[in-house]
């Protein structure tokens, strides 16, 4: 009889907890279902079709008008530190092999890009009957972008530089870059001076991007010492005046300052290592360097102005990517760089226009400065 009475209320007890399990899953399943359908009827507010498709418009709106000026200007910037790398790193391997007096002398540029792949790693080098394997075989160039034949591109005169009388050479560098190179066998040694530029020795047309597009000037195209391609020698154009790419000059002595003055325009001449002179000459004369007005034109348009003059003005912010652009090399935020004008004040000075962070004006330097940048003239 007790088990019996046992068994009954152990039953009882299992039959209760059954019964509010399924009393418990039986109400949530309503309540769900309630809630539910009320989700589904409630006449409260929310976005309609119409105010979704309008919102994801403008967004895309919006995205098509600043993601390409984004991208644009990521793009100017990787440029731009390239060109400005790799420019140090050749300059850099210019001086060891001033250093060590293995920099003149080579009646080829074959036999210079030889010697050179020893300080500055060279992945492949291509003579000058199959220079289109290291190079693009179409450019962009000039102001107006016009398109050139690279195949047509054979020799230093190609590159302007007519009294060289040197063939083109390509190569490929390790870091990607790629490169037509010519040698002047001109080129002088001084493994006595910290204030020797190797870049003398050579003019070269090199691309950032290697094969990659747009293959056009002053953006992944740059180079140093080419004065003209295929007839063309107008590097940017502002305000009507066409410029050739900036350089960084050098010097003549006061003999051949003396010898040439009449020639190139020069009154007078005192320093044996005379800077401006030596920009005069590279340009042909001092008819072939800009004025101060000209070089204001390139003031106002680097610092994204109008009202830049020939006196000092302030409360600027220079535009580093604009002034890189216009081959204004080895830039950094905060630096700052001048130009030489065809202005002669003294025989020990001449006036240069300064490109401050903020500000901008002249300055008349002396002729010996050695970290001046200049320009030329275009025909």
């Amino acid at each position: 009889m007790l088990k019996q009475v046992q068994h009954d209320r152990n039953f009882g007890s299992l039959c209760k907890v059954l019964h509010d399990k399924y009393v418990s899953e039986t109400h949530s399943k309503h309540l769900f279902t309630y809630s539910l359908i009320n989700l589904l009827t409630s006449k409260k507010a929310a976005f309609t079709l119409a105010e979704v498709l309008i919102t994801l418009a403008i967004i895309g709106i919006v995205a098509a008008m600043t993601i390409p000026t984004l991208v644009a200007n990521y793009q100017n910037k990787a440029w731009n530190t390239s060109a400005s790398v790799f420019e140090r790193k050749l300059e850099e391997a210019l001086r060891q092999m001033n250093t060590q007096q293995i920099l003149a002398g080579y009646k080829s540029t074959a036999d210079f890009v030889g010697a050179l792949g020893k300080y500055f790693k060279i992945n492949k080098v291509c003579n000058n009957n199959d220079l289109m394997s290291c190079f693009e075989d179409k450019v962009y160039w000039g102001a107006d972008e016009e398109e050139v034949d690279m195949t047509k591109i054979k020799n230093a005169s190609n590159f302007g530089q007519d009294d060289w009388d040197t063939e083109l050479i390509g190569v490929q560098f390790a870091n990607g870059t790629t490169g037509l190179i010519a040698y002047n066998p001109e080129c002088k040694e001084n493994p006595y001076t910290n204030q020797f530029t190797g870049t003398s020795c050579l003019a070269i047309l090199y691309d950032t991007t290697g094969f990659k597009t747009p293959n056009t000037q002053q953006k992944d195209l740059r180079s140093i010492n080419v004065e003209s391609l295929d007839g063309s020698n107008c590097a940017f154009e502002i305000n009507g005046t066409c410029f050739m790419a900036p350089f960084k000059p050098e010097p003549i002595t006061k003999a051949e300052c003396e010898q040439l003055k009449g020639d190139l325009g020069i009154k007078r001449c005192y320093y044996d290592s005379d800077y401006w002179a030596g920009a005069v000459k590279t340009c042909g004369g001092v008819s072939k360097m800009p004025t101060m007005a000209q070089l204001a034109d390139i003031a106002n348009y680097v610092y994204n102005t109008s009202g830049t003059g020939t006196t000092a003005q302030g409360d600027l912010t220079l535009d580093y990517d604009k002034a890189a652009e216009l081959g204004f090399t080895a830039l950094s935020e905060g630096s700052y760089f001048t130009v030489w004008s065809s202005e002669e004040s003294s025989s020990r000075n001449a006036y240069a226009h300064c490109f401050f962070r903020t500000a901008t004006g002249w300055s008349n330097y002396y002729r010996y400065y050695n970290d001046t940048q200049a320009v030329c003239i275009a025909d």
